[in-house]
């Protein structure tokens, strides 16, 4: 469902993961179907399980320069590690798969945010390892930005209120001026009302019902789509 907003904001910040690379599919249930498609079917407890601990081992341990290729290969690589050690080329085969796909939404993001940054002031925060700005100077996204927040640089993760204060500060916009944009109802759209800011939830990804945040908030398709909630 889509509605405008009732007032201007000032600011729009995004999720990265699963907002800016994806039409709101998170990244475990990206790799989750690659994996499926390039090595086989793992039992979704064990899958969980796996991917948490090579997301947790990734969380600043990656240089600050590193691209979204060497991201993605080294999560395939924890992957595989726990799952399938026998396989030495699923991890190259799985984050080729995984970064085509993203870049292609990455270019269109890209172009959505040129749009909106001659109205608004935009930012990115996430909980992401460290590599951050790199992988978003690496999309095109940096010169968009007013603003990149990366939770394993600062410390603290989504949706603790801290990180959004830190985006809001730098951008000199008070929460009540800003509105978020991310895909998970937990991290994002929590995180957000917890510091008063608007908030919209990015549900391409799931099944309906689609299911806001708090009562009358946007829930939209495409992040495309946000063009058509702002005034």
């Amino acid at each position: 469902m889509t509605r405008t907003l009732s007032a201007r904001p000032r600011a729009l910040l995004f999720d990265f993961g699963g907002t800016l690379d994806a039409e709101g599919v998170p990244w475990k249930e990206r790799f989750r179907r690659l994996w499926r498609e390039e090595v086989g079917a793992v039992d979704p407890e064990a899958f969980d399980n796996a991917f948490y601990d090579a997301d947790d081992a990734l969380v600043g341990t990656i240089a600050p320069e590193a691209p979204l290729p060497e991201t993605a290969h080294r999560l395939a690589a924890g992957l595989a590690q726990r799952l399938s050690p026998e396989d030495a080329a699923a991890p190259d085969r799985v984050a080729a798969r995984f970064c085509a796909e993203a870049a292609a939404c990455l270019c269109a993001s890209s172009e959505l945010l040129r749009e909106l940054a001659g109205r608004y002031r935009l930012g990115v925060v996430s909980n992401f390892y460290g590599n951050l700005s790199a992988v978003c100077s690496e999309a095109g996204l940096a010169p968009l930005l007013s603003v990149a927040i990366d939770s394993a640089a600062i410390g603290v993760e989504k949706p603790d209120p801290r990180i959004f204060e830190a985006a809001l500060s730098a951008l000199g916009v008070p929460s009540s001026e800003a509105l978020f944009v991310g895909d998970s109802p937990a991290r994002d759209m929590a995180g957000a009302r917890g510091v008063g800011m608007r908030h919209v939830l990015l549900a391409g990804g799931g099944a309906p019902p689609f299911r806001a945040c708090c009562p009358g908030d946007p829930v939209i398709r495409r992040l495309a789509d946000l063009k058509e909630l702002l005034p």
